[in-house]
């Protein structure tokens, strides 16, 4: 099953050493006879920039050692159209407009995968690790882990949804929180937390951001925080979560969004007695912080860690943008400002997302795209 014609070459940002960087570059599309069993061929429209996609954060400031493949393609939040399968029982069609997602393939049958743990599934495959990422203009997955994009959402406002919608809405089920009660989000201002924020408050958080400088307090403030702390300005954070909550006890959780290990350190300081830290940004690699046992266990207070997410998450996580309950600034980029989008990502100079236009290689105009 296809669409025709389907082309021989594509442009894609494409690292061949780690000192090279990425280039974009013309090379050859997988053809629909060249699909494994389970696979799909989707022609993308939209790549989300993670923070977290290892491959190519490694070219600017080597902060895990994973192995990475030469030539690499990174990339892990596509969305497109299916051209082509090669899965005759799925119920995915050519022309259905999809997903991929880090995870890109699950068995659907261990223990982990039937309690909604696909992420650890001991057969799970990986964008730009099992097979190239999302960087370039056609791109290979398995039917099994695709998503559906809701007919009424742009792809470029999905694409950062399908690892950073994803993960913080994963992670805020994990905090055990409900309607009503207070959460700190350490990095609200950034690609996860401002989306951790408006979740939040579509589940009825009070929410506390911590992040810094006016056009982060801005938007965090547009996007509905009960208030807002320049971790620059404030000397003793702990003492001013706590004394933000109603009753000057500490928010409930905190979902630390935050790459530095100070965030995890303090966060376990503020919460309140039977409170939970959710542990979503990851430090470097070798990061450890320390938390007083006694403390800890006198009060109940707990860390959990929160990886990615399911299929069902992804639906949902979707879903509720669609719904108009999260809105988000989306910048877009051509492909060829890989590179440099992670240099400005790394020193904290972006503002919620950014996604580069996969069909638009190089000069292409920044544009912004509302939710």
């Amino acid at each position: 099953m296809t669409i025709t014609p389907i082309p021989t070459t594509q442009l894609a940002a494409v690292s061949r050493s780690k000192e090279a960087g990425t280039v974009v570059e013309t090379i050859p599309v997988v053809q629909p006879e060249d699909l494994k069993p389970g696979q799909a061929l989707v022609r993308l429209r939209y790549s989300g920039v993670c923070h977290v996609s290892w491959p190519v954060a490694r070219l600017i400031h080597d902060e895990f050692a994973l192995p990475t493949p030469r030539p690499c393609i990174a990339g892990h939040e596509g969305t497109g159209e299916i051209v082509a399968l090669n899965d005759p029982i799925t119920k995915l069609k050519v022309g259905d407009r999809v997903g991929i997602k880090y995870i890109i393939h699950s068995c659907n049958q261990c223990d982990t995968c039937l309690a909604g743990d696909e992420a650890i599934c001991p057969e799970a495959k990986h964008s730009v690790f099992d097979e190239p990422g999302t960087f370039q203009q056609y791109a290979v997955s398995y039917t099994s882990q695709l998503t559906p994009i809701p007919a009424n959402l742009d792809m470029a406002v999905a694409a950062p949804v399908l690892c950073a919608g994803l993960t913080v809405w994963r992670a805020l089920k994990e905090s055990n929180t409900r309607a009503g009660q207070w959460i700190a989000i350490p990095g609200a201002g950034g690609g996860l937390g401002s989306l951790a924020v408006q979740y939040a408050v579509f589940m009825g958080l009070n929410v506390i951001a911590v992040d810094s400088g006016a056009e982060k307090k801005a938007m965090c403030e547009r996007n509905g925080v009960r208030a807002f702390l320049d971790f620059r300005e404030v000397d003793d954070m702990v003492a001013a979560i706590q004394a933000a909550t109603t009753d000057g006890r500490g928010p409930h959780a905190a979902l630390v969004t935050s790459p530095k290990v100070e965030a995890y350190t303090l966060a376990m300081r503020y919460i309140r007695p039977g409170g939970r830290v959710v542990a979503v940004g990851i430090p470097p690699e070798g990061s450890e912080f320390k938390a007083d046992m006694l403390t800890s266990v006198v009060e109940r207070k707990s860390i959990v860690t929160s990886y990615v997410g399911s299929r069902l998450d992804a639906i949902e996580a979707l879903q509720i943008v669609a719904d108009g309950h999260v809105t988000q600034q989306v910048a877009v980029e051509p492909l060829a400002n890989i590179d440099d989008i992670y240099r400005r990502m790394h020193a904290g100079k972006v503002a919620g997302r950014v996604v580069v236009d996969c069909e638009l290689g190089r000069g292409a105009p920044l544009t912004v795209v509302w939710a």
